[in-house]
């Protein structure tokens, strides 16, 4: 399962910069769609290919467990999912954020009972000049860790610990400049066909900088996927957030929308491809932000041999 950056709104507008400003189109919002139709055609042809090869979907015993675990977030699987976030038309000349998540997801046992789960989400941002019509910035926004600990066994799936958002920004308009900290929660449970749960975590500001607003911050994803034939799933897991310090107009960010995905074999490797789309219901009334997004994202996978 795909995560996010905890630290920021992915879909507002004035929440990034960057540290180099260059030059863009003002009409990013059509190669958007364009984007979305070549990522599309080419999760299909993988299917194609995959035929060839043998889909982590049909590869006695490992199949099933495999397109599970890619969903569990607390799951004993390595992982490296590289996941871009595509908001268009912010401001009034319909300008397009890039949020590019490299989010390796690390598992290490703790004796018997236990695993410890590390999921470090490093964002690269393309943040457009919302009263501009051609210059960005691009660079390293604030680089999330969160840490749980979760049973090794049990029905019921779930694992408990912190999150932490480090002010590692390049530019103060790629960060919030603040040492921030709370809990993050997961649960979720897997019948049959079906992966259901929830994350949810709060962070408050603990240090940084003095000029800079205090962080008061929370994020809550659920997920539904269904489970196919050969590796494919139907979901969804839109990442909504609510920024407490906000007015009440600007607080929250209530996105709804899903896609497919496939878990499957290029060569000896297995990868996760999935591609979202989701319209924001709700998003800040006076502050530029993004109608809709677009996500999608490579993981590559890395189970444990069987000995």
């Amino acid at each position: 399962m795909e995560l996010k950056n905890t630290c920021a709104n992915l879909t507002s507008g004035t929440q990034f910069g960057g540290a180099a400003a260059t030059a863009q189109s003002p009409r990013r919002s059509g190669r958007c769609k364009m984007f979305a139709v070549f990522f599309a055609s080419l999760l299909l042809a993988t299917a194609g290919f995959a035929q060839q090869q043998k889909p982590a979907a049909e590869d006695s015993g490992e199949s099933e467990n495999l397109v599970k675990a890619v969903q569990n977030p607390v799951a004993s699987l390595v992982s490296v999912p590289i996941q871009d976030n595509l908001n268009p038309n912010i401001g009034p000349f319909g300008r397009v954020q890039s949020v590019l998540n490299i989010q390796p997801v690390i598992p290490v046992r703790i004796g018997e009972n236990w695993n410890l789960i590390a999921r470090i989400i490093t964002p690269l941002i393309t943040q457009p000049d919302v009263t501009q019509k051609s210059l960005s910035t691009f660079g390293l926004g604030d680089i999330n860790p969160t840490f749980f600990l979760s049973p090794a066994t049990g029905k019921l799936i779930w694992g408990v610990g912190p999150s932490i958002v480090l002010p590692t920004a390049t530019a103060a308009v790629l960060g919030q400049g603040k040492w921030s900290l709370g809990p993050s929660v997961v649960a979720l449970v897997q019948p049959g066909h079906w992966t259901i749960g929830a994350l949810v975590n709060n962070v408050w500001s603990i240090g940084g900088q003095s000029s800079r607003p205090n962080v008061n911050q929370m994020l809550l994803q659920y997920f539904v996927n269904y489970n196919l034939d050969k590796g494919w799933y139907l979901g969804t897991s839109p990442i909504i957030t609510a920024d407490w310090q906000a007015s009440s107009g600007n607080r929250w960010v209530v996105p709804v929308g899903g896609g497919l995905g496939r878990v499957f074999r290029l060569g000896f490797q297995p990868i996760n491809v999935q591609l979202m789309v989701f319209g924001n219901s709700v998003r800040p009334n006076t502050l530029p932000s993004s109608p809709w997004s677009l996500r999608w994202q490579v993981a590559f996978l890395y189970p444990k041999k069987e000995k």
